[in-house]
């Protein structure tokens, strides 16, 4: 009879937790965001910088290729040009861009994340481990195991090339730079350090500075390395301040040193993706709502957007959630 009190008052409880749930609520309104418009196709995958449409074309960031992706494959990257796609077992296939020739490569293992740069193919493997491929002869060029991995953060970030290099963002929360020409590793910087969700989610490269991040983390590092704590959801920079939004609600502008610029606190707020924009930043809110800030001043407006629940990509210029397309001005 106790046992079942105890379980009914939990039930209760959860219950009561669930019917509760805070969500974000602007204090003003101003006028409803209409730029948007339907598309033919769902969105049904997303990766780093493409997006599987229902009807297996890709989207990119500037629009839809003319490229199709087999029903066994899931899209991974666009790089050099070429799609990448991989099934399960680690068969990949690249798919040019300009032409629709193919390439495949049988890799046997599930990747996370792939680059190509001419006949190099950059891989990322999914129990962490990271690989140089030549696509011509199809030989292992460079091959160096990974780290402990027990659950990560989807969003993964494909190796980067710069000239001779190749920075490969791990799925333990490391950046490891290799050089292709002596096929060895150079240097392994540590962005954050957590047991759960570790793997880098940005990576950019710009005067020179290395900026990554994890969802704990944030890393630049030039001349030496600087870190700050946020669980960061979203991030761009503008090659003069990294803007930010995070689990708590924030909106950040940082300068390259990782000093808050500017800050608003938006309470219970979900945010969905950001995009810079000219002299704004524009964000998408959970609820329906399109944030839209300042970046000189960090005033902003909020507009209730109409959009349904589903896969969101961040394009240049546009947002694509489930089959809606919602522009910036």
């Amino acid at each position: 009879m106790k046992q079942n009190i105890f379980l009914l008052s939990f039930l209760v409880l959860l219950l009561s937790a669930c019917s509760t749930k805070e969500v974000y609520e602007p204090k003003k309104l101003s006028n409803d965001w209409e730029k948007t418009s339907a598309m033919d196709e769902s969105i049904v995958d997303t990766s780093a910088n493409v997006a599987l449409l229902e009807n297996r074309k890709v989207l990119s960031e500037n629009g839809e290729l003319n490229v199709t992706i087999p029903e066994n494959q899931r899209v991974i990257s666009l790089s050099d040009n070429r799609v990448i796609s991989a099934s399960i077992d680690g068969n990949v296939t690249l798919t040019s861009t300009k032409d629709g020739t193919k390439t495949n490569i049988d890799l046997k293992k599930t990747i996370a994340g792939a680059s190509v740069s001419g006949n190099i193919l950059a891989v990322l493997f999914t129990n962490d481990d990271i690989a140089l491929y030549d696509t011509q002869t199809k030989e292992i060029l460079f091959r160096e195991q990974g780290g402990k991995v027990i659950a990560n953060d989807m969003r993964i970030v494909n190796p980067f090339f710069l000239n001779d290099l190749v920075l490969f963002s791990t799925l333990d929360g490391k950046v490891i730079i290799v050089n292709t020409k002596l096929k060895k590793r150079l240097r392994t910087v540590i962005v954050s350090s957590e047991d759960y969700f570790n793997n880098v989610i940005y990576f950019n490269i710009a005067d020179n500075k290395i900026l990554a991040a994890t969802s704990y983390k944030l890393l630049a590092m030039a001349q030496k390395e600087l870190r700050q704590k946020y669980e960061i959801r979203n991030i761009v920079f503008d090659g003069k301040l990294i803007y930010i939004t995070t689990k708590q609600g924030e909106i950040l502008a940082l300068t390259p040193d990782l000093q808050v610029d500017s800050k608003i606190k938006l309470p219970f707020a979900h945010f969905l993706g950001m995009i810079n924009h000219n002299d704004k930043l524009y964000i998408l809110e959970k609820e329906g709502y399109m944030i839209v800030v300042d970046k000189k001043s960090f005033d902003y407006t909020v507009h209730e957007v109409d959009f349904d629940d589903g896969f969101v990509f961040v394009g240049d210029n546009v947002f694509y959630v489930d089959d809606e397309k919602i522009l910036v001005e």
